[in-house]
Order: C-alpha cells, then sequence, then structure tokens
C-alpha cells in the first residue's frame, strides 16, 4: 500500500516535472540557438548587364559560418546569405542541418564569381569547393543562379569587395 502511494506520488511529480520543464525544453531546441546575422545589400552584376538585387545575412564569425542557413524552412527569392573571411582562401562547405536547396556563388576578393555549385542537395555532407581562393561565399536559393542568368566571371557588388551594390 505504501508502496503504491508512493508509486503514484513518483508518477505525479514526474508529470508535473515533464510539464513545468516543457518550455525550457523547448527554448534550447538546436532553432532557438542559433546565431543572430546582420543583413546588408549586395548586387550581381551579369556580363550581359542585367543586375539582381538580394538583401543577405552577413556570416562574418566562426559561429556563424558554421551554423549557415541551417534549419531553415524557406528563404525569401531576393535573399541570401554572405559568407565572408579575412583573406582569400579555398573554402568547402556542406549541407549538414540544411532543409533547403542552394546555389553557392565563390566569390574571389575582387568581387568576381569563381565558380557556382548549382543546387547543393538539402543534408548532404559531400564537399562542395571553391574553385581556387576566395573571400566569400553567397548562397541563393537552389536553381535561382541558372534562372537569372549568372555565371562564372559575373561580379558580385558589395563593400566587403570594394564596390557599392
Amino acid at each position: 500500500m505504501i508502496a503504491e502511494r508512493i508509486g503514484r506520488l513518483v508518477r505525479g511529480v514526474s508529470l508535473w516535472l515533464v510539464l513545468a520543464l516543457w518550455p525550457v525544453m523547448l527554448a534550447v531546441s538546436p532553432a532557438s540557438a542559433l546565431e543572430p546575422f546582420a543583413t546588408s545589400s549586395l548586387s550581381v552584376e551579369t556580363a550581359s548587364g542585367r543586375v539582381f538585387h538580394f538583401t543577405v545575412e552577413l556570416a562574418l564569425t566562426p559561429q556563424q559560418q558554421a551554423q549557415g542557413l541551417m534549419f531553415r524552412q524557406s528563404m525569401a527569392p531576393d535573399a541570401g546569405m554572405l559568407f565572408v573571411y579575412n583573406h582569400p582562401q579555398p573554402a568547402a562547405f556542406w549541407m549538414k542541418n540544411t532543409l533547403i536547396p542552394l546555389d553557392m556563388l565563390f566569390i574571389a576578393s575582387d568581387g568576381r564569381v569563381v565558380n557556382i555549385h548549382d543546387r547543393a542537395v538539402p543534408h548532404s555532407e559531400d564537399a562542395i569547393r571553391s574553385d581556387g581562393a576566395v573571400l566569400g561565399i553567397l548562397e541563393i536559393n537552389g536553381g535561382l543562379a541558372g534562372r537569372l542568368g549568372i555565371r562564372p566571371g559575373d561580379r558580385v557588388r558589395h563593400p566587403v569587395f570594394g564596390s557599392a551594390p
């Protein structure tokens, strides 16, 4: 009889603890522990003279760069993320915990698009590499670079690359 009462008490306390701590458990989920990003304007000028404008989040710190666009359900058509390094270097990315397909534009220090990886596959852990040293990488919605006619050799305009958007 005493053991039965203790069992009911333990179950009641356990249920109360779960209900009381549920908001705390939700608050520490991966999506809520994400780094904040500043935003900036950026434009891409194609060889044909067309100019496309984007509002980008800036991934400047190692923590922001490691997080990237992980856990995002969607992204506006004119949005993106610009990863910026302190100096030109080879770059490699993966799509672990990234839910949406992305185009990756690898950008030299003068703003020239070095290479483009089209439609990176969500959740893939395969390395996506630059074709040489880059100062930045622009991630936009998958397939968008092709639809807009953005190609290697086109120019990204942003203060990071010494030009205004």
